[in-house]
């Protein structure tokens, strides 16, 4: 699965720290994310797009 986390994320300026402590996972999975190599549970998945300030999952996720 591919993501837009780490473009929106920079947008923001807001570090993998700070995204990982705002959801409350750690920093190497919010990194497995962006890289593709993890794909969130629905709920994870709903929390980064908030804490994203994103409307819609689809806007974070992209399913291959």
């Amino acid at each position: 699965m591919k993501t837009k986390i780490r473009e929106f994320r920079k947008e923001q300026k807001i570090t993998q720290e700070e995204l990982a402590s705002m959801v409350e996972v750690t920093r190497q999975t919010i990194n497995s994310l962006e890289q593709g190599k993890y794909n969130p549970s629905l709920e994870l998945a709903y929390k980064i797009t908030k804490a994203l300030n994103k409307n819609k999952i689809e806007d974070v996720f992209i399913m291959d």
